[in-house]
């Protein structure tokens, strides 16, 4: 049975020097735990703070921390970017299916599991929430759970269950789960999530992401029926489409008639909408990403994003040049997942330029240093707001055409001249 305290820096005390910690994270950070850590590791020396994508995460990040505390990171956010690229945090390029099986193994040993969930049931189970992903894995192997047992965590279902019994210090604090409303997409969005809609058939099982080029797909397709979804995340534009009937994961072979995800984040309503909801399954992320998981049902469409395509289709996606600017999340787990998939497909959607126009996406050479994170021989469509274009099977010359197609006007030339093979 937990011991709770009354304060996050209580609690925080049990971490000790050389302790390897995992962080929740995504929306469900604890970040008003992070904050206690900040102050407490100031005294210690060696933390690492193993993690995914953190919200408010800059206490963790302050320069003081030095020596004292280090960022391993799976995929980088915008609080431990510009640590990352200095060499003062770490960067481990993994397939996000691939880090559970990298904890359990004990390859990376996990010292204490900082976790952020909803108070005990009358079962005694508490609930990871928003969030399961790896958290799940670094909580069957720490040696020590420091939990943030906040009321305003969302109860779900699936594999996010934690019984109380099994954590051993705790703090009740009430605080934000990190929230960001669905905003109007661009007209640049807008128009490259029409021309991913055309793609989508009735009865297609879905997986995105979050930001604005998802965000614009679903509002695409309110013509479409029987769609299901199975995804490492969704976001806010996803339970409009289940109250209207067009999601309703009929025509699933495993998890027919539920949402398959291993973490949201959204909106406040997107957080009620997962509230204790058994139509939500949140999923061991070693299970929902693996590609012969995703196979079993048919007509899997994976939607994903890109910072760089090159006219052969290599897509890079977790770096600018050398400059690492996010990871591999499950970006490859997915592509090869519908690829398998009976009737599936891969898509990579991306704006035609970046830097306000200033420099085109798809490029005639990925920028030297840059990482392939989806190789050539896995994109089937290639989607910007001026078209599509599908490659599966396609030479390197006929590719170059296609791509050069659906580039910016102001870059089309350009390619066509440095882009010859």
């Amino acid at each position: 049975m937990a011991v709770v305290y009354s304060t996050a820096q209580e609690a925080i005390a049990h971490i000790k020097s050389g302790d390897r910690v995992w962080c929740h994270s995504m929306a469900a950070t604890p970040y008003r735990m992070l904050e206690a850590l900040a102050e407490h590791a100031i005294e210690l020396e060696d933390v690492e703070l193993l993690q995914l994508h953190l919200e408010h995460a800059e206490a963790v990040c302050h320069p003081l921390l030095e020596g004292h505390l280090r960022n391993r990171c799976y995929f980088v956010g915008h609080s431990t970017r510009k640590l990352v690229n200095e060499g003062k945090a770490d960067y481990v390029p993994i397939f996000l299916s691939e880090i559970p099986k990298l904890l359990r193994s004990g390859r990376q040993p996990v010292d204490v599991a900082l976790i952020q969930v909803s108070p005990p049931d009358q079962h005694g189970n508490c609930s990871l929430g928003v969030s399961v992903e790896a958290t799940l894995a670094a909580c069957d192997v720490a040696k020590t759970i420091i939990a943030q047992i906040n009321p305003n965590m969302p109860r779900t279902h699936g594999d996010a269950a934690i019984p109380f019994k099994l954590i051993d210090y705790a703090v009740e604090i009430d605080s934000e789960i990190p929230n960001f409303e669905l905003s109007t997409p661009s007209e640049v969005y807008g128009d490259i999530g029409r021309h991913v809609a055309e793609l989508i058939r009735d009865g297609d099982c879905l997986q995105m992401g979050i930001g604005g080029i998802p965000d614009a797909v679903l509002m695409n397709l309110t013509g479409h029926q029987h769609l299901g979804i199975h995804t490492e995340m969704f976001s806010s534009g996803v339970p409009a489409l289940v109250e209207s009937g067009v999601i309703d994961n009929s025509r699933k072979v495993i998890h027919r008639g539920k949402i398959v995800t291993g973490f949201v984040q959204g909106s406040k309503a997107l957080y009620d909408f997962v509230d204790d909801n058994s139509e939500v399954a949140f999923l061991d992320i070693e299970y929902v990403n693996n590609p012969a998981v995703i196979r079993k049902n048919p007509q899997v469409v994976s939607i994903n994003s890109a910072i760089q395509i090159d006219l052969t289709g290599q897509v890079c996606a977790d770096s600018i040049g050398d400059k690492v600017y996010s990871g591999f999340g499950g970006q490859v787990d997915f592509v090869t997942g519908s690829q398998l998939s009976d009737g599936g497909r891969s898509i990579i959607a991306l704006p035609s330029t970046a830097l306000s126009g200033q420099c085109s996406r798809i490029v005639p050479y990925l920028t030297q240093g840059a990482g392939v994170v989806t190789s050539r021989a896995q994109v089937d469509y290639v989607v910007t707001e001026y078209g599509v274009a599908y490659l599966h099977g396609l030479s390197l010359g006929e590719r170059r055409e296609r791509l050069i197609a659906i580039a910016h006007p102001d870059f089309r030339g350009e390619l066509e001249t440095m882009g010859r093979v």
